[in-house]
């Protein structure tokens, strides 16, 4: 399957996931109300702080999927790791779902700031999240298979046809049986487990057949030996990463009262939509990467790595200069509410300007993946964990959303211009000072300035008044805003004079 096919149908599905996901939240808190909301946020926060139970298992299979279908790997052997990774979700998910099923009381009745709900009717829901969260966590398994095989066009088409009934489809459930929190949950249940079977049938299509394996495949945990280090290795890197992303939403969770607490939640979903739509790139180019390091296609590796640096540059960098400088403007189209877009913007605009610095300074641990040895990407978290999360935890408790905000961005930022730096040189030396100028630098700089001085000009010379008006005026410095990052970048410039070059010598 071509490179660019598999990030083009990733960026379609995920733009439509992040899109339809984003642009319905409003009519949540219409008709949920925000405190309801609340919840829902709560639900996201839990399936990502479940995910330190992966203990590198996702992303080790992918691998793994990956060297196989590069003929680095025997067919039996694959499939005993399989078996044996597939024995260790099964349990970590009971185990997970349990503790957090029998925890929902506690959770209801002294951790979350209710105010309206009946606590029975938030304890419910809780305990429905517990087994969602735990069936949307066993998916990761069967993921990591099809993403290794790179059948991401056919991913891509579940994940559209899961977040249709996942975000829409809610709403007719709701129709009918009212919009409640026990309602939403337990329509997220329903499409959890038919999310969970249509992954697992098309994984075990695409293992290798039983029939032609030389001998039965058995059951030990044998096979795990030899992927342990990088596995272990992954889990506390994606331990970190829980920790990093969502102390902050766990400590406001208990802070703040439920209803306020949703609309924070509103604000960081925004702002993480630009990590939403950097990981069709990273899903595509990690798989490839790690074929292109087997089969010894070093400069090839390296063109995919700088490619995709510049890819996330132009479409994450314009995404985020944009809610970074529109932020009020944007969430006042979206939810039509003033105060809350007042409110909640300064937020929206320190998050994402974050997340902007995060997209690129994980580029170094693609590299690392593809190489098979996360040695500084371990080293390099554990001392953004022991920088970053005292840090928030403090902000975060005397100065609220707006003090995790900038401890955010702040500590991004830093982890860019100092450790990215410090891994280029030790694993391709040479090659971060291009990387950090031509690939992202150069591609970020001028639509920043022509989003700063697009936005004086209309706050000096242009009064909006409607809605309509506002996403009028967005829409139009979004559009240039990306001509101008896609001309200032290298790789789109070649494709372009290439495209051009071929037309004409077809006419």
């Amino acid at each position: 399957m071509s490179l660019k096919k598999n990030i083009i149908a990733n960026y379609v599905s995920q733009l439509y996931v992040t899109g339809v996901g984003i642009l319905i939240l409003p009519l949540y808190v219409k008709y949920m109300g925000a405190e309801a909301y609340g919840l829902v946020g709560f639900f996201a926060m839990l399936q990502a702080w479940f995910a330190l139970l992966d203990l590198g298992l996702t992303p080790t299979i992918s691998r793994e999927t990956a060297r196989y279908c590069g003929a680095k790997m025997s067919a039996l052997a694959y499939r005993q790791l399989f078996r044996a990774l597939s024995c260790i979700f099964i349990t970590i998910a009971l185990v997970g779902g349990t503790i957090l099923w029998f925890l929902a009381g506690s959770i209801a009745a002294k951790w979350l700031k209710v105010d309206t709900i009946p606590i029975y009717e938030v304890i419910f829901s809780v305990q429905v999240m517990a087994v969602s969260v735990a069936l949307r966590w066993m998916t990761g398994l069967y993921r990591g298979v099809i993403t290794g095989c790179e059948l991401l066009v056919w991913l891509s088409i579940v994940n559209t046809m899961i977040a249709t009934l996942r975000f829409i489809g809610v709403f007719i459930s709701m129709w009918i049986y009212g919009f409640t929190p026990t309602v939403f949950f337990v329509h997220q249940l329903i499409v959890a487990i038919l999310e969970l079977l249509i992954l697992y049938a098309k994984a075990t299509f695409s293992l290798p057949n039983k029939i032609n394996l030389p001998q039965a495949i058995g059951f030990s945990f044998s096979p795990i030996k030899p992927v342990l280090k990088f596995s272990l290795a992954i889990a506390f890197t994606s331990a970190v990463w829980v920790l990093v992303t969502q102390t902050d939403k766990l400590i406001l969770s208990g802070i703040l009262p439920l209803a306020e607490y949703g609309y924070f939640t509103m604000a960081v979903l925004v702002a993480g939509g630009v990590m939403i739509i950097n990981g069709p790139i990273s899903s595509s180019i990690m798989p490839r990467m790690a074929r292109l390091y087997a089969e010894d296609k070093h400069q090839e590796l390296l063109s995919v790595y700088r490619n995709a640096t510049q890819l996330v540059s132009v479409i994450c960098g314009s995404a985020a200069i944009i809610i970074a400088f529109f932020s009020e403007p944007l969430l006042y189209v979206w939810t039509g509410d003033r105060e809350l877009a007042e409110n909640t913007s300064l937020v929206l605009t320190l998050y994402v300007i974050g997340n902007g610095f995060l997209a690129v300074s994980a580029f170094p641990y693609y590299l690392q993946y593809a190489k098979g040895n996360l040695h500084y990407h371990l080293i390099g978290n554990a001392v953004m964990a022991v920088v970053l999360i005292p840090t928030i935890i403090v902000a975060a408790s005397y100065y609220g959303a707006t003090g995790a905000g900038y401890a955010w961005l702040i500590i991004n930022f830093l982890y860019l211009v100092s450790w990215a730096g410090y891994v280029h040189h030790k694993l391709e030396p040479g090659l971060h000072t291009r990387w950090l100028l031509v690939d992202i630098i150069k591609i970020v700089t001028a639509p920043t300035l022509l989003v700063y001085t697009s936005k004086k000009l209309i706050d000096t010379y242009y009064i909006t008044t409607t809605r309509l008006s506002e996403l009028m005026l967005i829409i139009v410095v979004s559009l240039l805003t990306l001509i101008i990052a896609v001309m200032s970048s290298s790789y789109f410039r070649m494709g372009l004079f290439r495209f051009i070059s071929l037309k004409v010598r077809n006419v």
